[in-house]
């Protein structure tokens, strides 16, 4: 078998009208090759060609988890600056208030995390499908 790029010295010209050059661009970026010079031998040859394509439910899931993963990360943050804030209390009725802060957050994080998990699971039926 020929070797991929080998005594490729000779060029085809070729003139496209700019809506014509614009369709082959829009399939050359749909498809796995890199470079359109590689698209175009691969259909000039007949060679297989993989295009790809975008699942609409599943992007618009990943936003979702995108969401929600942005969401539990400030939760996060404000959930280690309460436990520094523990750390530096001293007094009976500072403590009271932090865990009462303390119990809301964690009933937020928890509302968030059961979100997740049903956005996982959604994922997953799709993928499954």
């Amino acid at each position: 078998m020929e070797q991929e790029n080998e005594n490729r010295s000779r060029i085809i010209g070729l003139r496209l009208t700019a809506s014509e050059y614009g369709e082959v661009e829009k399939k050359w970026k749909k498809s796995n090759c890199r470079k359109l010079s590689d698209y175009v031998r691969r259909l000039l040859f007949g060679r297989p060609m993989v295009s790809s394509y975008r699942n609409r439910s599943m992007d618009e899931a990943m936003a979702e988890l995108m969401l929600l993963r942005k969401e539990l990360n400030a939760i996060g943050v404000n959930f280690n600056q309460a436990v520094h804030r523990l750390h530096t209390l001293d007094h009976l009725p500072q403590m009271q208030a932090w865990l009462t802060a303390f119990e809301r957050d964690k009933s937020v994080l928890f509302g968030k995390m059961d979100e997740v998990v049903l956005s996982v699971e959604k994922m997953a039926a799709l993928w499954l499908q």
